[in-house]
């Protein structure tokens, strides 16, 4: 294997679980990188080699030692730094993905920035884990699709593992009412629905409903409202030719001016650089 791989994952018609970028690097003594914030998340397994986290909250600093076989998370907006060991420096297999999944997994293996270490429950656990990151580093020219399954096996792979996976909780009433939210938005997100609409659909006080919904998916059902909606216009923009007013109207945006607005805010480019940049040609 090569001493660095890096590699972009672009295609976002994936919302359970997505790929951003993923690779792999044999580090020199004392390289680090950061301190540093995220906007996914971002997990290294370590093939062999030692190093250092540091994980920054409320200006306390805590540092976990690694080496090779365990893993480490990084979430989003937590400023971190990693440095590779001076005399055994660690090689490790990274990815950086988000969705709609991705909270409720890493939930269920126990893993935050209070307790980011990956440790294998067993070794045969540790090895599938090994064997998923380390393959999917190296696929530099696969599918979307093939890409995206290999991603769900990583986090099957670190959600049954995990010596810090915790039992799931059935029937939690907090994830019903969060999974019949997103259901709503789902079949109506080309309505110009509002929060309050979807609150008043589950009977819910919209400040409750906002608190359990941030609580399960890590953000507010208006981002998630929002990214989701841009999600399908950036499909729209990709493959096919309807015009940028007509995609404003098709996800729940009659004004062209405001979904251009929350267009850029979501991809940091216009609905029509967009395009320009990421149009898919049909052969």
């Amino acid at each position: 294997m090569d001493k660095f791989a890096f590699h972009i994952f672009s295609d976002d018609r994936f919302m359970d679980l997505t790929l951003y970028q993923y690779g792999y690097e044999k580090c020199q003594p004392l390289h680090s990188f950061g301190p540093a914030v995220r906007n996914h998340y971002l997990f290294h397994y370590i093939v062999s080699g030692k190093g250092t986290l540091s994980v920054d909250h409320n200006n306390v600093s805590r540092e976990y030692p690694l080496q090779g076989g365990a893993g480490f998370l990084i979430e989003p907006g937590r400023i971190t730094t990693y440095t590779a060991d001076l005399h055994d420096p660690w090689e490790y297999c990274w990815i950086e993905f988000d969705g709609l999944k991705a909270r409720e997994i890493l939930e269920g293996a126990g893993l935050s920035s209070d307790s980011p270490v990956f440790t294998p429950q067993t070794e045969q656990a540790g090895e599938i884990l090994r064997k998923e990151m380390v393959y999917l580093s190296s696929c530099s020219v696969s599918s979307s699709y093939h890409l995206i399954g290999h991603l769900f096996l990583v986090m099957d792979a670190i959600l049954t593992g995990a010596a810090t996976r915790r039992k799931t909780q059935n029937g939690k009433r907090t994830q019903f009412y969060t999974n019949e939210a997103i259901s709503f938005i789902c079949a109506n997100y080309a309505l110009p629905i509002t929060v309050e609409d979807i609150a008043k659909r589950l009977n819910l006080d919209r400040s409750y409903f906002g608190k359990i919904f941030r609580e399960t998916m890590g953000q507010s059902p208006q981002e998630f409202l929002i990214r989701y909606r841009m999600s399908k216009a950036a499909e729209l923009l990709k493959t096919t030719d309807i015009s940028i007013k007509d995609i404003s109207i098709k996800v729940g945006y009659p004004n062209q001016l405001h979904f251009s607005r929350a267009f850029k805010n979501v991809y940091d480019q216009s609905p029509r650089s967009y395009r320009q940049n990421n149009r898919i040609i049909k052969s």
